[in-house]
């Protein structure tokens, strides 16, 4: 019976890490940034498009021009979305599908899309967005004065 017992509650903690194991992969979230920016990799130089319109699960997230930045929010660690892109003004626009699969160590990722479009590595269109510090501006301490215009105590 003791055995059977043990046995019982093994299996249980087993089915349970295995959930919490499964929730971990595919319930991370990430915020993709999208940036439509002149960019150089190995010393070549990617031109920004005239205009990008991004649509993730059916719904439009973004509509850049030359050096905008959208986002969108998703869960899990495959992505897909749909890249309606005009290189010049006055130009038919032409539509791509792409999915990627999101690095599982960054919650917030940029993507540059032009980059990405020409098919360079992930390290070449993949970055980390870090916020950047806010520094304080140092305030002077002001000193104590008495009546007549003189440091010291009052």
């Amino acid at each position: 019976m003791r055995s059977r017992r043990v046995l019982f509650r093994a299996g249980a903690l087993l089915i349970v890490l295995l959930i919490a194991a499964l929730m971990f992969v595919i319930g991370r979230g990430h915020t993709v940034y999208f940036d439509n920016k002149t960019a150089e990799y190995n010393g070549q130089t990617y031109e920004a498009f005239h205009k990008v319109v991004v649509t993730v699960d059916g719904e439009q997230v973004a509509k850049l021009g030359k050096r905008d930045r959208g986002m969108a929010d998703t869960m899990g660690q495959k992505f897909e979305m749909t890249l309606e892109i005009t290189d010049e003004k006055g130009a038919e626009p032409h539509s791509h599908k792409v999915s990627m699969t999101l690095p599982y160590g960054m919650d917030g990722i940029i993507v540059n899309l032009p980059e990405l479009m020409a098919g360079l590595p992930a390290d070449a269109y993949l970055s980390e967005f870090v916020i950047a510090p806010v520094e304080e501006e140092e305030t002077e301490e002001e000193t104590a004065t008495d009546e007549f215009g003189i440091g010291g105590d009052i």
